[in-house]
């Protein structure tokens, strides 16, 4: 019988993490059965934490093939390994940490981490899926610059996506490939985001108000090209208005959104790589009502206004959850009453909150939008801390006034 119970984990409790990782690198031989995954990692310690800690790294379910520190082995004595992740005793303020874990996509049916959606390749790594991948700080405070090889057979993946900007690619004479990818802005574990598989691609492009030209790019399976039409031009409109209301314009020389059948949310807004939900990209006119449309609109604005509001500015901590998604909600909110009508869009979202988060907020599921405790983060996706979340920055909205808000959205 099983007697440990769920840790509780409290706001107050809260404490900045004992090391920083700067850099990541990681390297991925794709296989359903077998994925090794390289991991090389910059760490410092934290001198604003007092004294050194062991270093605690999160991990599930990661058969682990080495772990080297400035290029000698660990021993094993000198560290543990238990269900919530590595631990090392002792290590230098300084220094290299290098990790090989393997993982089987094929065999992951929880959807986080690296799992398989028909043959494909495909990561969702928030809350903490990222710890099913390899060995990390599995926070949303550590933030770190990432670079990512992806080295897949080509018959079956032809297409290896990751992150950031594509910086260099090559063919191997096994039959595989390789292809590298670079974020240049420091992300958290959460926002990392990789697709291996046999896919199309639409492609369009958008030019920013500074000038930069900018790839789009939407991946579907084949044969759903011609369904990608409206999202395109969604996302095309969001980009602008962002610019145009909040002045903030897109930073990477692409953008991608990849449609994936098996997908444990309506979309996510992994930096520059976009995954969704196939319901919430493809659309034709013969299929699809205005209903359909609408959601295709205000899902795709909502994940990528996230770019400013919860990536480049993300979350120290799960608590403050809602400071992206109730603030991103209130964004894409306002940007389908500029694209629509005003006040049919505030008639749906009231309506909408009325129907849910009130219901939420009447039942022993009610909640603050903050929360001060939780066991499981994921049960915290609801209704309040999206939709009357999005209600509280839109009361500030109201109070400051457009040109205060914006004064406050700028800084």
């Amino acid at each position: 019988m099983k007697t440990d119970l769920p840790q509780t984990i409290y706001l107050k409790d809260y404490q900045p993490p004992s090391y920083w990782v700067d850099t990541v690198s990681l390297r991925f031989e794709l296989d359903p059965d077998a994925t090794r995954v390289e991991a090389t990692l910059a760490i410092r310690r934290n001198r604003d934490h007092g004294s050194a800690h062991p270093l605690h790294l999160d991990g599930e379910k990661l058969k682990l093939l080495g772990l080297t520190i400035d290029g000698e082995d660990v021993a094993k004595d000198a560290y543990t390994i238990d269900a919530e992740g590595l631990t090392i005793a002792q290590v230098p303020e300084k220094f290299t940490l290098t990790i090989i874990t393997e993982i089987a996509p094929a065999h992951n049916t929880e959807l986080e981490g690296l799992y398989q959606s028909n043959a494909m390749f495909c990561t969702q790594c928030e809350a903490e899926g990222f710890r099913k991948i390899t060995y990390f700080p599995d926070r949303p405070d550590v933030m770190a610059v990432y670079t990512t090889e992806i080295i897949g057979p080509k018959d079956t993946c032809p297409i290896l996506l990751s992150n950031g900007n594509k910086i260099d690619s090559e063919e191997h004479s096994d039959g595989r490939h390789r292809v590298v990818w670079h974020d240049p802005f420091p992300k958290p574990s959460y926002l990392f985001a990789l697709v291996g598989g046999d896919l199309a691609c639409v492609e369009d492009h958008f030019t920013t108000m500074s000038g930069r030209d900018v790839t789009l790019q939407i991946f579907v399976e084949k044969g759903n090209e011609d369904r990608c039409d409206y999202a395109m031009d969604a996302l095309k409109r969001s980009m602008r208005w962002d610019e145009e209301v909040f002045g903030r314009e897109y930073d990477l020389d692409i953008f991608m959104i990849v449609a994936v059948s098996h997908f444990n949310m309506g979309a996510m807004e992994n930096k520059g790589l976009n995954i969704f939900n196939s319901q919430y990209i493809l659309a034709r006119p013969d299929t699809a009502t205005d209903h359909d449309y609408a959601l295709i609109e205000g899902i795709i604005a909502h994940e990528y206004f996230h770019n400013w509001t919860g990536n480049r500015i993300t979350c120290r901590d799960w608590f403050q959850l809602c400071l992206k998604e109730g603030l991103t909600v209130f964004r894409d909110q306002q940007f389908s009453a500029d694209m629509r009508s005003a006040t049919v869009q505030r008639i749906q979202d009231v309506r909408g909150l009325r129907a849910r988060q009130f219901q939420e907020d009447a039942s022993p599921l009610a909640h603050p939008v903050r929360p001060a405790s939780y066991m499981e983060i994921n049960n915290f996706y609801t209704a309040t801390v999206y939709q009357k979340g999005a209600e509280v920055v839109r009361m500030m909205h109201t109070l400051l006034g457009e040109d205060g808000f914006r004064k406050g959205m700028d800084l």
